[in-house]
């Protein structure tokens, strides 16, 4: 990792022109875009669950665009195998050994488009990667890189083709969000801007400048990682948990990776928010996402969502 000053001035500069850019090419979805960029801030990974065309991997490819990171997008089919995603050892017949090729995981930022059109077999191929930043393969273990970030996209799992993913593939996503439809007005500017014959060809999209660079990102990943947090403000997420273990209508409690990815999320919030210290609101305002698809495996996302501000709404806060 490159060395970092964590107590310089927080790059309120570079975090309004990420959202600015983003927001551009994203229409209305101001919120959804800083929720991203708090996973990335965290150092978590971010499940993005929508219906077809709703702007989830325009998203991605917008974030990837502004981080200024090496990037692989792979489209999940239910053809991938893990080799397609991991790499693979050729024979070299000139020095008569096997010469090993990395696969498309080898990079800082992986958009998984679809993930849950590939089998479990493939899927689990991600479950390392994700949570240690490094994958085996043939027996030899290789680091992947520092700021390694998934961004991954799924269709709902009502839909055919899918696979649904499985609860310990689900809890290595710090954050799961939808973007849901836009609002009339931007909608009514999409379709303002697809009415461009220059815009219509939709093989050419708008690639965004680069806003960050690695140091850059790994020193507001560091300053997010040094947040004050209060006393109260662990009391109120140790209560927010033995709640969500304690209540009969939760079926799964909040786990301790659970409870450590919330409180990475509220820092990383705050962090947006400009700010080096925690408030309850950097807590609730991440809670959902972080939280909903761990408490329940069945249902809606709705239903999810529901659950989880069910727990947020009973929990209060307390000073002193």
């Amino acid at each position: 990792m490159s060395i970092v000053d964590i107590k310089q001035p927080i790059s309120t500069h570079l975090l309004e022109q990420v959202q600015s850019s983003v927001g551009q090419v994203l229409l209305g979805k101001q919120e959804k875009i800083k929720l991203l960029l708090c996973a990335l801030l965290s150092r978590g990974h971010i499940l993005i669950e929508d219906l077809p065309g709703m702007g989830k991997t325009t998203l991605a490819q917008a974030i990837a665009d502004v981080l200024g990171l090496n990037y692989n997008r792979v489209q999940f089919t239910s053809d991938l195998l893990p080799a397609d995603l991991l790499g693979v050892s050729v024979f070299d017949k000139r020095d008569a050994s096997f010469v090993f090729h990395p696969g498309p995981i080898f990079t800082q930022l992986l958009l998984a488009d679809e993930i849950n059109r590939s089998t479990p077999k493939t899927q689990s191929a991600l479950l390392e990667a994700m949570e240690e930043q490094q994958v085996s393969i043939e027996g030899q273990t290789r680091s992947l890189a520092q700021t390694f970030f998934v961004i991954a996209t799924q269709n709902p799992s009502f839909h055919s083709g899918t696979y649904p993913l499985p609860e310990s593939q689900l809890d290595r996503f710090n954050m799961r969000i939808e973007l849901g439809y836009p609002s009339a007005q931007a909608e009514r500017e999409i379709l303002k801007r697809l009415s461009v014959p220059a815009k219509r060809n939709r093989e050419t999209r708008e690639i965004l400048a680069p806003v960050f660079n690695e140091q850059q990102l790994e020193t507001l990943q560091l300053q997010a990682s040094a947040v004050i947090v209060s006393e109260p403000l662990f009391d109120y997420i140790q209560r927010l948990i033995a709640y969500s273990r304690n209540e009969p209508s939760v079926p799964f409690g909040i786990s301790p990776r659970g409870a450590i990815a919330l409180l990475s999320a509220a820092k990383a919030w705050s962090i947006l928010e400009r700010r080096d210290y925690l408030l309850p609101e950097d807590i609730q305002a991440v809670f959902v996402a972080v939280i909903a698809h761990r408490i329940s495996a069945v249902g809606s996302l709705a239903k999810q969502e529901a659950l989880a501000e069910h727990i947020l709404s009973q929990v209060d806060v307390i000073y002193g």
